[in-house]
């Protein structure tokens, strides 16, 4: 089994990859990109980027929207971090968590750094997206705490790393022993309840997978990985190379985290069926699952809170009819009509939906209005789930809609195409180029 893992890291290629998933990886690369502009005009991201700048020198990668260089290391760290920023970036059911944003920017800096093709870039992150899923599910079957997704995804970005450094498959074993080891174990649930900028543990876990296969190249020695090489895990990694983990990823409409999107959905949903005016609501009642009650913040300081909440960008939804970045960051976090809407959200835990959770991530949402009249949805999933997945066409209006507040629509339409044809450049440059200079407009968020 070991054998087969070292063997799909170190020689997978685009062909050996079906066209179903090549075309998903173009879906993802997309969407990532349209976070990471999204997150380059947080405060998280302009204090990310100013201290790998400071702290990790080197000319190895860029980070991304600055212009500056620094070590491999650094770009992983702040690149991940400047993703993990806006929470609108792909997630996994089963992992509860998000790949994506850890294996990226280990993507991005191996490629600079060893001048890959594009479709080099395309395979090794396929390579990462199927490696990190895959430790997520072991480690969601053997750990009793809910980590972050750094945790499992460090496995994916030391892989891609491994493989763009040529490393052997024992200096490859050696990497994910060292990424599990060392990849950020931290308590998910900590940052719900008491949202900061700690997020997801995307950046740190690039930084951690981009360093262990660093130390595993110099002889570092870490194996085994328990989560790929214990017995008991051995059927989550018989399949790799014929079961695609990335076909059941789900994008994300809404610039907030996931568990609030199904209510925002619903709601979304009710107003726009009855045409109703939120203006004249007076309560939201919204039934959820247990870790979704905990997004409980009405009135947002920041866009961290604002993001981790349920009642805010609900409220903030319904006054705007969607719910893109620039709802969920100042100033539009003092907007008064959002915050007295917010006030009047009241949520609960249902029983049914709880023990549907986390296979499914669901609400129902009934609205009172202020002439007595009371309407209630269907049981809601987000849109953007794999039974109900968003299509290629919402995918590049989520994009057009965030690439064309901070950036030049002819960069936007450059940059849509290289995600969409990363597989056929003949230098992956021609991608990393376009993320690499700073914005001309960014909304920084303050406290």
């Amino acid at each position: 089994m070991t054998e087969n893992v070292l063997g799909f890291i170190a020689e997978l290629t685009w062909a050996d990859v079906p066209a179903q998933e090549q075309h998903m990886l173009h879906r993802c690369i997309l969407d990532l990109c349209a976070t990471t502009i999204a997150g380059a005009g947080t405060e998280l991201s302009r204090i990310s980027r100013q201290i790998a700048a400071e702290n990790y020198g080197g000319n190895e990668a860029s980070l991304m929207f600055d212009g500056r260089r620094t070590s491999l290391p650094g770009a992983a760290l702040a690149n991940g971090m400047t993703i993990d920023a806006m929470d609108m970036h792909d997630g996994y059911r089963p992992a509860k968590g998000h790949a994506g944003a850890t294996v990226f920017p280990a993507v991005l800096a191996t490629g600079a750094y060893r001048r890959w093709s594009g479709g080099e870039m395309a395979v090794a992150m396929v390579v990462g997206y199927e490696i990190a899923l895959r430790a997520a599910v072991s480690l969601h079957r053997t750990a009793a705490d809910y980590h972050t997704s750094g945790a499992w995804g460090t496995l994916g970005a030391a892989a891609v790393t491994a493989r763009g450094l040529g490393l052997r498959p024992e200096q490859i074993r050696h990497a994910l022993g060292i990424a599990e080891y060392h990849g950020p174990r931290s308590p998910m649930m900590r940052v719900i309840d008491a949202p900061t900028m700690l997020k997801d543990g995307a950046g740190w876990g690039s930084m951690a997978g981009v360093l262990s296969a660093r130390l595993a190249q110099a002889g570092f020695s870490g194996a085994p990985a328990a989560t790929v090489e214990a017995p008991e895990l051995a059927s989550i990694w018989a399949d790799l190379g014929q079961r695609w983990r990335m076909n059941e990823i789900y994008f994300k409409p809404y610039a907030c985290c996931r568990w609030a999107q199904p209510a925002v959905a619903a709601a979304l949903e009710l107003v726009g069926k009855h045409e109703l005016d939120p203006a004249h609501i007076t309560v939201v009642h919204v039934e959820t699952f247990e870790a979704a009650a905990h997004l409980r913040l009405s009135h947002p300081r920041n866009t961290e809170e604002a993001q981790y909440s349920l009642p805010f960008p609900l409220a903030a939804a319904l006054i705007h009819g969607r719910l893109d970045p620039e709802h969920v960051m100042p100033p539009t976090l003092s907007d008064g009509r959002i915050s007295d809407l917010a006030d009047r959200v009241m949520v609960r835990v249902d029983p049914d939906i709880q023990a549907r959770f986390p296979q499914e991530a669901l609400a129902r949402v009934q609205v009172e209005m202020r002439d007595g009249r009371v309407y209630q949805s269907e049981i809601c999933s987000a849109p953007g789930d794999t039974e109900a997945p968003l299509g290629d066409d919402e995918l590049d209006d989520k994009f057009t809609r965030i690439a064309h507040q901070h950036m030049a629509p002819s960069r936007a339409m450059e940059l849509k195409q290289a995600c969409w044809g990363l597989a056929e450049l003949d230098s992956a440059a021609d991608l990393i180029e376009l993320l690499a200079p700073p914005l001309p407009q960014v909304h920084v968020s303050d406290e």
